[in-house]
């Protein structure tokens, strides 16, 4: 199950359904010279170091992108502009083949002496298109603009910079259609290891050149490098749900370069890839109780009772594993994308209202609403698919070590089933993601230890489903004393900072703008969901 953050674009597709260029030479890095490692090219490493960002406005985004429109000029005219960088494909051999990294930003409103600098972000993932999620939440950024420029980035095997790709459209529909919950006996056992495996031999084929680099290591090596041709001495960062890891990361590889930085829906970097999915599978479980429960106290048309709200869900599961249902003649709904566009609309809470009439509309066999979110949650568009989940994939087995067997999932099933009767089942399967992938992953777990590095604002969300907030806590822990601060918001949804509310935008872009850091152990109280809208 990802840890990607929902995009603002994604929930609104499912809503639909309803109704300066700088040449200089490469600085003394931190964690490898020049931040690249070993080598020796010297020649061909100081020109990485010394190229120039040629800025030019947006095209459209690719179809692995997500597709769409090119972005549209932000209300006080400013024009989105988008570049290329070259990075080194094996930081190891910083002198040999390069990749290309596409780069999206949008010029500050500041004058000279009030600008700080380039704000980086990393909405998370990993596979998260940052060329396109960027503009698509411009809005909430605004206020941040007014002393940086609000720039993103695709990270290397996402999107425009050397995408992963594995299955054609025809293949990766009959992916997300596939059992996941293997329960009638061994030949769908059999035959889910089977697709992982033809799912890992076609990304070892299609993009076998680039899946031993996309790992979080490389993409903040990127970062470095990008930090330097934007002209900042420090990475000033904004970095959501998987975004916060690879800013641990960054921090630990390069503690002096880090500037004002904020993690939010915290990663917890203590756990491995089992030990993270079943605090996810209770994490989703507490998001749906407490849609459950709203539901109910709003005058739900699911059940009078939060147990029956579950139960309804768990029987139309069984039913559409049983009997998939078909959408508009052309298309099936299965018990596996249901679960998917469960946790599509648990994301958000904003999504609520539309998860209720979603599963109401299914109850009665209208699946258009339901299916609609599942697409948003696995890359597919209206112009077919992008390459988020490939590239979540990708850099999740370069960076995990762990490989599971089915024994291990049979062992831990018990566990998983007590924390979320609802999502348990499909949460222990999807361990063995990685366990016929043609990469060796790095390390059980991600180092961030960052001694020396200056103060990181953490926050951490008691309702996230994806990154439950205890990761927040473990996070500062790993990173050092001195180093992360936590801030809390009592809410609901995937990170606070996009739900809007008052006080956590208020504390952080008092640090990020006046670099006022909040005292530790503030609190934000949640502003409740309004009705059913």
């Amino acid at each position: 199950m990802p840890t990607r953050r929902t995009t603002a674009a994604a929930l609104l597709s499912g809503a639909v359904l309803l109704s300066a260029s700088l040449a200089a030479c490469g600085p003394a890095g931190e964690g490898g010279a020049g931040g690249g490692g070993g080598g020796g090219e010297e020649d061909d490493r100081g020109r990485i170091w010394a190229q120039s960002l040629n800025w030019k406005d947006c095209p459209a985004p690719s179809p692995l992108q997500g597709g769409g429109e090119a972005p549209e000029p932000l209300p006080d005219g400013t024009r989105w502009q988008c570049a290329t960088m070259r990075a080194p494909l094996d930081w190891d051999r910083p002198g040999g083949e390069t990749v290309d990294v596409a780069l999206i930003r949008a010029a500050s409103r500041a004058d000279a002496a009030d600008r700080i600098g380039s704000l980086l972000f990393n909405f998370g993932g990993p596979g998260e298109s940052g060329v396109v999620t960027l503009p698509a939440l411009a809005p909430d950024y605004e206020q941040l603009r007014s002393r940086y420029d609000l720039v993103s980035f695709d990270p290397r095997g996402v999107g425009a910079s050397a995408g992963v790709t594995c299955l054609d459209a025809e293949a990766a529909q009959a992916m997300t259609q596939q059992d996941d919950t293997p329960d009638d006996g061994d030949d769908e056992v059999t035959a889910l290891l089977q697709a992982r495996q033809r799912y890992a031999d076609a990304c070892e084929q299609e993009s076998g050149r680039v899946l031993p680099h996309v790992g979080t290591e490389d993409a903040a090596r990127d970062m470095d490098l990008l930090r330097h041709l934007l002209g900042d001495d420090k990475l000033h960062y904004f970095g959501i749900s998987y975004g916060t890891e690879l800013g641990g990361v960054y921090a630990h590889l390069f503690p002096r370069h880090v500037g004002r930085a904020v993690l939010d829906g915290v990663v917890d970097p203590t756990l491995d890839q089992m030990e993270g999915a079943l605090a996810q599978a209770g994490g989703f479980q507490l998001a749906f109780d407490h849609f459950a429960q709203w539901c109910v106290d709003t005058g739900c048309a699911l059940g009078d009772t939060p147990e029956e709200v579950t139960r309804l869900v768990m029987e139309l599961e069984e039913t559409l594993d049983d009997e998939p249902l078909s959408v508009d003649g052309e298309r099936v709904f299965t018990g596996s994308q249901l679960i998917d566009a469960v946790v599509q609309a648990l994301y958000l809470e904003t999504a609520w209202p539309a998860l209720e009439v979603g599963l109401q509309l299914l109850a009665a066999d209208e699946g258009r609403t339901l299916l609609g979110l599942a697409d948003a949650l696995s890359g597919r568009h209206a112009g077919g698919w992008s390459d988020q989940q490939d590239a979540r994939t990708a850099v999740t087995c370069a960076d995990r070590s762990d490989r599971y067997t089915v024994d291990d999932v049979l062992e831990q099933s018990a566990a998983f089933e007590e924390a979320s009767p609802l999502f348990g089942d499909a949460m222990v399967w999807g361990a063995l993601e990685c366990t016929d992938w043609p990469v060796r992953g790095k390390a059980p777990h991600p180092d961030v230890s960052a001694p020396g590095a200056p103060p990181v604002l953490l926050v951490g969300n008691t309702g996230d489903p994806a990154t439950p907030y205890e990761g927040a806590a473990r996070m500062a822990e790993r990173l050092g004393k001195g180093v992360g601060v936590e801030l809390t918001y009592e809410g609901e949804g995937h990170g606070a900072y996009d739900s809007g509310n008052t006080c956590v935008r208020k504390a952080v872009n008092a640090y990020l703008l006046d670099g006022t850091v909040p005292a530790a152990g503030t609190v934000c109280e949640r502003e409740p969901l309004q009705g059913k809208g």
